[in-house]
């Protein structure tokens, strides 16, 4: 967003969460082009910044449809950090780097416990296994014959 001038951020903004927000990765794609077509020849700066990265921007349809919401929010994040940063800005020179470090631990357990349980916890275990999703979907395992 940076790369774009502030007149155009908000157009920007909209484009790019078409990309996001698509249903599949193929509409995510087409959205893609779309927003490449529409910026490269005045702002190509940024779009070969975002064409760079475009396999870790669309690795969130590799995950089940139900994790969707969580991968593209960075909410937990944020509030967890400005949590601490609130009270640590309070106290700023009044702690040792240890008790600073203790009084974030305890700040960050303490948001910890307001966090969103995860939708489809049940597809976790196959997440670790390695088993393999396209646009949110299983995708079916092929059985060898011996």
């Amino acid at each position: 967003m940076n790369k774009f001038p502030k007149s155009l951020q908000s157009r920007v903004k909209d484009d790019l969460h078409n990309i996001w927000m698509a249903e599949s990765r193929e509409e995510a794609n087409k959205a893609f082009a779309l927003f490449l077509d529409k910026y490269e020849k005045k702002y190509s700066q940024a779009t070969e910044c975002l064409e760079k990265d475009r396999d870790e921007l669309l690795a969130l349809y590799d995950f089940p449809t139900e994790h969707g919401k969580h991968i593209r929010t960075t909410n937990p994040i944020e509030s967890t950090f400005a949590t601490v940063r609130h009270r640590t800005k309070r106290s700023k020179g009044c702690l040792s780097r240890e008790t600073a470090l203790i009084m974030v631990f305890k700040l960050i357990n303490a948001a910890e416990k307001t966090w969103r349980r995860i939708d489809g916890k049940n597809q976790l275990p196959k997440l670790i296994v390695g088993i393999k999703f396209s646009d949110g979907l299983e995708v079916a395992h092929e059985v060898l014959a011996a």
